[in-house]
């Protein structure tokens, strides 16, 4: 029941990262630098995308997909058209590994050691959950101070879970 409820944040949150994109009214605006902002929203759409296809797509979903995690941040003014084909990407990811995982599998320790201790996978599930949710937060400011525009693309929105 856990990784039912649990996938369908994961979609719902790739959801609203694909609502986001489609906001920026152009390319250049989503590689927008603002003061005090360390990232752009580009840059944060190829970490979220890449973070997926690997801890996701690759180490449960076995898809094959090499992360360049160094590229996720150097990489600049990436067009839409691409970041789309990541979000893709790392839906095809998560659909993938969440058709492998069972319930019995939260209680083991996550494959790929990424913390200073062992973590389970139902504690690194929610983690990579919260990391998602954190940086969509971050996309949605971005988004709205370049823009001016104060458009939700509806995160949080309830109708988007299922029972």
């Amino acid at each position: 029941m856990l990784l039912d409820h649990l996938l369908n944040l994961y979609l719902r949150e790739i959801a609203t990262l694909e609502r986001e994109l489609e906001l920026y009214p152009d390319d250049d605006t989503v590689w927008a630098e603002l003061t005090g902002l360390p990232n752009t929203a580009g840059t944060l759409f190829l970490h979220l995308a890449g973070s997926l296809q690997h801890f996701f797509g690759a180490v449960y979903g076995e898809t094959g997909y090499v992360r360049d995690r160094e590229a996720e941040f150097s990489r600049r003014g990436v067009p839409r058209s691409e970041l789309r084909r990541e979000l893709a990407g790392a839906r095809a990811g998560v659909q993938a590994a969440f058709t492998r995982l069972r319930e019995e599998d939260l209680a083991r320790v996550f494959p790929v050691r990424y913390a200073d201790e062992p973590v389970s996978v139902q504690l690194t599930l929610l983690q990579f959950l919260s990391h998602l949710a954190f940086h969509l937060g971050q996309i949605d400011y971005h988004r709205r101070a370049v823009t001016g525009h104060r458009v939700s693309a509806g995160a949080v929105d309830p109708a988007h879970l299922r029972p």
